[in-house]
């Protein structure tokens, strides 16, 4: 009787002085969460998954998606010290690694595909190309880079940004003269490349590279454009002309378009500067990174990011110059190229 009325006045006089509510002070020790697979299967349950199909009331369903997803984690995992324990037991008489089946060792052959890069007529069709003078250093880079009518701040930042990475380039506004007028233009005065910066919804959405006088003139989209500014710890920019490295263009159409893109930049190479620009393909999507090698030591060496950072996606490559009129399309992307996701065109 003593002891009940003891606990009921300490409980109103905790609660009339740390309010009404308030825990006690005395923490009880967590137990740690502890994995247990729930099953031993090796495959989810067949009756579960023909439930899951059947079932329309979301909830239900949410639910039954969940415990499939356990399910299979479950399996997985089961499935995996099962070729581990087997490992280890057999040594060498184990049965080897499975591959990974990522998408690019599931990709579609493509005949366009280019395995040996010193092939005749390879080589015959690049030496005669509109890039052969260029790669013979006969000519000099000498770059335009105007934008739309009313380019936007994000369009501008952009146009600063290949102001840094293109040497030899300048930029002129648009105003109101078309494309071919502004063409002519660089034609009558010697430009070997035009670029023409677009946005849509107030960021850059289209590239056009137009290499002159003979073309060709590339179409890419724009997509997730960072400036030098909107990354963190950056290295310090200088003026030297980078390194090149160009990954993965391994098709015909892949071959002309890295041929366009490395004639954007001199044939010089400043290594001085550490400086590296990389175009890196992966299914038909350019990323365009820029870092600078630091050594630490005479085995040890890191880089950093000095932007800018963006993505490019192709979408037409036209003979000749700007014309959408009657000019003629190489190659131009389709709605059909989306739709079979192991199937790529660079």
């Amino acid at each position: 009787e003593y002891g009940d009325t003891v606990s009921v006045l300490y409980c109103v006089d905790r609660e009339s002085i740390m309010g009404k509510g308030a825990r006690s002070k005395v923490r009880t020790a967590k137990m740690g969460k502890k994995f247990k697979v729930t099953t031993e299967r090796t495959e989810v349950d067949p009756k579960l998954l023909d439930k899951y199909r059947v079932t329309r009331q979301a909830d239900k369903k949410r639910e039954l998606f969940l415990k499939l997803k356990e399910q299979n984690k479950d399996a997985k995992r089961v499935r995996r010290d099962a070729r581990r324990a087997e490992r280890k037991n057999n040594k060498d008489l184990a049965p080897a690694k499975l591959i990974p089946k990522t998408k690019e060792r599931l990709r579609r052959s493509d005949i366009t595909v280019v395995d040996d890069a010193k092939d005749a007529e390879i080589l015959g069709d690049e030496n005669d190309d509109e890039f052969a003078s260029f790669f013979k250093g006969m000519n000099k880079t000498k770059i335009l880079i105007t934008t739309g009518e009313k380019p936007c701040f994000r369009t501008k930042a952009f146009v600063k940004e290949a102001l840094w990475l293109f040497p030899n380039s300048v930029y002129r506004p648009r105003k109101d003269y078309g494309l071919k007028e502004i063409t002519q233009f660089c034609i009558n005065r010697g430009y070997t490349d035009l670029i023409v910066v677009t946005d849509r919804l107030k960021e850059p959405y289209n590239l056009i590279i137009s290499h002159l006088p003979h073309g060709p003139t590339s179409t890419f989209r724009i997509s997730n454009f960072l400036s030098n500014k909107q990354l963190d710890n950056t290295a310090k920019r200088t003026e030297h002309y980078p390194e090149l490295i160009f990954k993965n263009f391994d098709t015909r159409l892949g071959r002309r378009i890295g041929r366009q893109l490395e004639s954007l930049f001199p044939r010089m190479r400043d290594y001085e500067g550490r400086a590296v620009a990389t175009f890196h393909n992966q299914r038909d999507y350019i990323f365009m990174r820029v870092h600078r090698y630091i050594f630490d030591g005479t085995e040890a060496v890191r880089i950093q990011e000095m932007g800018p950072r963006f993505t490019l996606r192709l979408l037409t490559l036209q003979s000749g110059t700007f014309d959408t009129r009657f000019g003629e399309f190489e190659w131009y992307r389709k709605k059909e190229h989306d739709d079979d996701k192991l199937e790529w065109y660079m």
